[in-house]
């Protein structure tokens, strides 16, 4: 078999235009205050309402991957998604435009389950590291992008026109989907039950296999965003504009350079352990350091949670062989991913209004120690059932 890189740099391109739907309006959430002044607390679920669907929704949506197919889910998914980005150009009242972030939290969902689907299947045993890991990056990746080019275009001229632009290209993903992913057949697939929901979710993280990449990768999300967001501001002032900049560029670099290596070598599972040990040593690293040194300290955590970031989703096809499981792992990392992106960010805000910059390392270390332990119960649960 040989690696279809072409479409899967297309499904990569796919799941930036899903991560826009986040950034599209969190790199511009200040300017959202004169489009609907007087909104007060009711501003924030703008932003946060699409996550909170795929903390309900997560694992729903990787049964309903697994049942209509990735491939006829994803393409509707953009087309739709493209739609209502259309549909928020016109000046949406804010009870409308929370309701059209909903839709998108759905549609969203329908796309970062799917893409691992298809990105697996596309790629050979040997590059199926590196194009899991290079779908990783697309989150922080898509933010970068939209505050470089998307906020002085929202100053220039407006939120419609980032919106408008983010449904043009998520058009363009939908049709150039449509044109080089293969048409895969399809057998028979069980019936999908609204009353025989929780006992999937129950099959699911209850399975080691199945669970395992999800109930990792939520240790790692609770830290990376919160780190992300507030670490920056515990630095040197003459630090803080560098350490913004280059914390995710350090993820991103870690994940895609020594992360696809380590996972080729020894497996993704074990990189994932690896990728915590370095997080844990940097956030204590961090707590017995000032000025420069504490900077370093900040980016030796972020290249630690980039290789957590990739090898996590290298673990689905790893661990699981069929379409279908790797539909239902890759729900349940959507489900947790965005539990611990919501519940992060204001956990470590408590701790540093306590604590100070100390908090940094009380919340990371114990959350690093955990991810690595769970994932060495479930090898050991794997191996038990072997």
């Amino acid at each position: 078999m040989h690696t279809r890189w072409g479409a899967i740099f297309a499904l990569w391109f796919a799941g930036l235009c899903a991560a826009g739907q986040f950034s599209k309006i969190g790199v511009i959430y200040q300017e959202l205050a004169g489009i609907w002044p007087g909104a007060g607390v009711r501003l924030g679920l703008v932003v946060s309402v699409v996550g909170a669907v795929g903390i309900v929704f997560g694992t729903t949506a990787g049964l309903l991957v697994a049942r209509i197919g990735a491939r006829r889910l994803i393409i509707g998914a953009l087309v739709a998604a493209a739609g209502m980005s259309a549909l928020q150009c016109l000046g949406l009242p804010l009870g409308l435009m929370i309701a059209s972030r909903v839709a998108e939290g759905f549609l969203h969902l329908a796309i970062v389950v799917a893409g691992p689907v298809l990105i697996a299947g596309l790629a050979a045993p040997r590059d199926q590291a590196a194009a899991m890991t290079l779908w990783s990056t697309f989150f922080g990746l898509a933010f970068a992008v939209t505050a470089l080019f998307g906020l002085p275009l929202v100053h220039a001229r407006g939120a419609a026109a980032l919106w408008t632009v983010h449904a043009g290209l998520t058009l363009a993903a939908a049709g150039l989907l449509h044109a080089v992913l293969p048409r895969a057949p399809r057998g028979p697939v069980p019936p999908f039950r609204l009353g025989g929901l929780l006992g999937d979710h129950l099959r699911i993280y209850a399975d080691p296999r199945l669970a395992a990449p999800a109930l990792g990768f939520v240790f790692y999300t609770l830290i990376f965003v919160a780190v992300m967001t507030l670490l920056p501001g515990l630095v040197a002032p003459e630090y803080r504009t560098a350490t913004a900049t280059l914390m995710p560029l350090a993820s991103i670099v870690a994940s895609l350079g020594i992360g696809v290596q380590l996972s080729r070598r020894l497996g993704a599972v074990r990189t994932v352990e690896i990728g915590f040990a370095v997080g844990a040593a940097a956030a204590l690293l961090w707590a017995a350091t000032s000025g420069m040194a504490a900077v370093a300290a900040a980016f030796l955590l972020a290249a630690g949670l980039g290789l957590v970031q990739g090898a996590s989703f290298a673990a689905i096809p790893e661990l699981n062989a069929s379409a279908g499981q790797r539909a239902e792992a890759a729900g349940a990392i959507a489900q947790l991913g965005n539990v611990g992106t919501t519940l992060g960010t204001p956990l470590l805000a408590l701790l540093v209004a306590a604590m100070g910059p100390g908090a940094i390392t009380v919340f990371a270390v114990p959350l690093c120690l955990g991810g690595i332990a769970m994932h060495l119960w479930l090898a050991r649960r794997r191996r038990l059932s072997a």
